[in-house]
């Protein structure tokens, strides 16, 4: 062991960036981070078809769409989702019998530093967060339409096409309202679309019906039959009418019909431009998108947390072993969840900022991180 710590030494005297126990503790963590994430995956599809087993045969699912629409798109989901909980464990796990084995007392007393020890976990930790944060913004996104897609069609049977009374800002100032929207055939009826300036109503226009034009390239596209215009000009009022005109109109299908998690489906510059679009038009259903943004963000900047915390817990050599620094790390963990789950909760509830709410985890975490370093040997 001393011998192979002396060869670690030069080494690392020799290339300071990166040497083989450098390497060593990269592949420690990524492997057994890896290796915790797809054990967890593989216990969840078990226990996830045997409850679901029953309505994969009363609905007929083929076993192709099972296989490949459902449960190889739930597998980017969960591997996300469990993300930071395994990067603690993991930490935790390897960490402690590295310290069990005496292996890091050996790499300190040749001179190493605990700074020093952080480069290699802080890398992988990089790597852990820049692969979560691309999945989450733009990979998981596209799979979720097809999940989602998947369990509306063959286990819920329950999909939204049908609302009512439907009115938004179009843009500043100018109001739509749809008496009912079909969003199977992209069309609506009863329209009018009134435009304001000071508060006072200069123009209307009503339609029977209204049709997205899905055909055409240009956006917000949209076919008006029997339509009629009113325009307010001070005590007069003109009138015009016609069968059947096209018209541009700020809106879209997806602005109509909102649908349950449909965030989960958005990649990240959709997400930042539906929130910019629903800001300007003063909608209310907005924060529920903006903590899932900041939380896409966040929950990536929760490796390097978590990772530091893992590694100040147990690079100390403890009589009980590593059960101790699990059990912890495990109670840390489901904390950090939980924080997570009631601040977002807070967020869409309680009217705090989605970006405050959805960082809170972390400050709190962080500050945990700082205190257990301070306290730490260097």
């Amino acid at each position: 062991m001393a011998n192979t710590l002396q060869r670690w030494n030069a080494k690392y005297q020799e290339h300071p960036w990166l040497t083989r126990l450098d390497w060593y503790i990269i592949r420690k963590f990524l492997g057994t981070f890896v290796f915790a994430i797809l054990l967890i995956i593989a216990i969840v599809i078990v226990f996830d078809f045997n409850e679901r087993i029953d309505k994969f045969a009363a609905s007929h699912a083929p076993w192709q769409k099972i296989v490949f629409s459902y449960y190889m798109n739930t597998i980017p989901y969960y591997a996300n989702l469990f993300s930071p909980l395994f990067v603690f464990i993991s930490v935790i796990f390897f960490t402690s019998k590295l310290a069990d084995n005496s292996e890091i007392i050996a790499m300190r007393s040749n001179g190493m530093s605990f700074r020093r020890l952080l480069k290699p976990y802080m890398i992988s930790a990089g790597i852990i967060a820049i692969v979560s944060f691309l999945l989450g913004a733009y990979v998981i996104p596209h799979s979720n339409v097809t999940r989602l897609n998947f369990e509306n069609t063959y286990i819920k049977k329950r999909q939204v096409s049908l609302v009512s009374n439907v009115q938004l800002q179009v843009e500043p100032g100018v109001v739509a309202f749809i008496g009912t929207y079909d969003n199977n055939t992209k069309s609506g009826t009863n329209f009018s679309l009134n435009k304001f300036v000071d508060k006072k109503l200069v123009s209307q226009m009503t339609a029977l019906r209204i049709q997205y034009d899905t055909l055409s390239d240009v956006r917000y596209r949209w076919k008006i039959r029997h339509w009629r215009i009113r325009q307010l000009r001070g005590m007069r009022e003109v009138i015009t009418s016609g069968s059947e005109m096209d018209s541009i109109i700020s809106m879209e299908p997806s602005d109509l019909l909102y649908t349950r998690n449909q965030q989960e489906t958005m990649t990240m510059p959709e997400l930042s431009d539906y929130i910019d679009k629903q800001k300007n038009r003063g909608s209310a259903n907005v924060s529920l998108f903006e903590v899932e943004y900041h939380k896409r963000i966040a929950s990536a900047f929760a490796a390097f947390i978590l990772t530091l915390i893992g590694v100040t817990m147990s690079c100390e050599k403890r009589k009980g072993g590593m059960g101790l620094s699990l059990g912890i790390g495990l109670a840390l963990s489901f904390a950090y969840i939980l924080f997570q789950t009631i601040s977002s909760t807070f967020a869409t509830n309680a009217g705090w900022p989605p970006m405050l709410a959805v960082w809170i985890p972390n400050i709190i975490f962080a500050g945990v991180a700082f205190v257990l370093y301070r306290r730490t040997p260097q």
